[in-house]
């Protein structure tokens, strides 16, 4: 069987540092920040003040404020996302066929506003108080189920749950529907909204999480020797993929053309990276065979870069061990500098990023990387500071979720 090529048409991301394509880019380039004080709540008693929060989100911008109401947080962020994608794509959902279309969005913590909001009503209320909408908001598949009901999309609709690998392996596994022709069209991406004080109580005294509450623009500094952790960001990263005769038939703009899926796990811990880097290596290797690639083929990394010790060098561990001496020629560099981390949305924000990255030959920076860590060996080109003008024909989208989840894809400028 051949399988059948696919192409990003459309990209809906909202995000710490902007809602939708031009206000993201331009404020990710410029190396702006998104981090601050958290106001979703009162800190004030936590160890950990700060997050990178999606600002001045208001749902009735994209749809209906009653079912709105019957969303958490994070399904109200796909929905709004996936409706920024579909705008970007000009796909005429009157010309379709909605059983050819579908969706894989997920997330990695689900609904947990109402979850912290509906359990302490009933700790102080009873269990005849839970809202009748409670299951249907908290639950870590209703992103994708609202998406289907938004739009009509019929075909196939999942949502995968893999921690902070989620949105990269919703891409990939959309992106395997499409070739292998169960639909035409799929929404693809991640959604999260865990900036609640149970969540980033749990991460702050697990010791996940960043504490420089005095500076929050410069907690987040992937690869840097001063790192102590990462920051919680919030957000939605939705693409639409889609068949590329089905693209080229309507005239739709191809931003980047989809080639390459790995995925695997470490079996290691539950939350650290196996820190000889071995899987993650084959998770590369994996994508780029997938997409027919050599290493040295290779442009760009969008790196997972979260800012915490193992995390950052363990990733650089992998890719010495794939790309040898190549990884000292390629780019690399972590968006999650400047929008925290997105956990479950991260690989979707990523891969949007990833994708405007090739088509408009600038790569974006690693802010906040000052002192190297040369003890370590974490001396690959991270991109520090500013942005880059570079051609970049290829580009590798790298997430790793707890758990030991590892996923990857790989984008590629678009040729005929």
């Amino acid at each position: 069987m051949c399988k059948r090529r696919v192409v990003v048409t459309g990209v809906g991301p909202i995000t710490p540092i902007g809602t939708g394509k031009e206000t993201f880019w331009e404020n990710l380039i410029a190396g702006k920040s998104g981090i601050g004080t958290i106001t979703q709540f009162d800190a004030t008693d936590f160890n950990v003040r700060i997050a990178a929060e999606v600002k001045d989100f208001d749902f009735t911008a994209y749809g209906d404020k009653k079912e709105g109401k019957r969303m958490d947080r994070v399904t109200q962020f796909a929905v709004a996302a996936s409706k920024i994608a579909l705008e970007d794509s000009k796909l005429d959902l009157e010309k379709i066929n909605p059983v050819r279309c579908g969706v894989c969005v997920g997330t990695g913590i689900g609904g947990i506003h109402t979850f912290l909001e509906q359990s302490l009503k009933y700790g102080d209320k009873g269990p005849g108080k839970i809202s009748p909408f409670f299951i249907p908001m908290e639950i870590p598949n209703m992103p994708a189920g609202q998406i289907g009901i938004a739009y009509g999309f019929k075909g196939p609709n999942t949502a995968i749950v893999t921690a902070c690998a989620t949105g990269t392996n919703c891409i990939g596994d959309a992106f395997r529907t499409i070739q292998y022709g169960d639909a035409d069209v799929m929404l693809a991406g991640g959604t999260e909204a865990a900036i609640s004080p149970i969540a980033v109580a749990g991460f702050a005294n697990m010791k996940a999480l960043s504490t420089n509450n005095e500076h929050p623009e410069e907690a987040s500094c992937p690869f840097d020797k001063k790192r102590d952790g990462f920051v919680m960001g919030e957000g939605a990263g939705v693409l639409v993929l889609e068949e590329l005769e089905h693209a080229k038939a309507r005239g739709a703009h191809i931003y980047a053309e989809l080639v390459g899926y790995g995925l695997n796990c470490d079996a290691y811990h539950i939350t650290a990276p196996d820190p000889s880097g071995e899987m993650a290596a084959l998770c590369f290797e994996a994508a780029l065979k997938d997409a027919g690639m050599k290493p040295e083929e290779l442009d760009y990394i969008n790196a997972h870069g979260t800012s915490t010790h193992l995390n950052d060098l363990g990733e650089t561990i992998a890719i010495k061990k794939v790309f040898g001496e190549h990884a000292y020629k390629m780019a690399i560099s972590s968006n999650k500098s400047m929008i925290g981390h997105l956990l479950g949305a991260a690989g979707g924000v990523e891969a949007i990023a990833s994708v405007l990255t090739i088509e408009s030959g600038v790569i974006p920076p690693t802010i906040n990387y000052r002192d190297p860590d040369t003890e370590e060996n974490l001396d690959l080109d991270y991109v520090p500071n500013v942005a880059r003008k570079a051609e970049v024909r290829s580009a590798l989208s790298n997430n790793l979720g707890f758990g030991g989840h590892n996923a990857c894809i790989i984008f590629k400028k678009y040729e005929d």
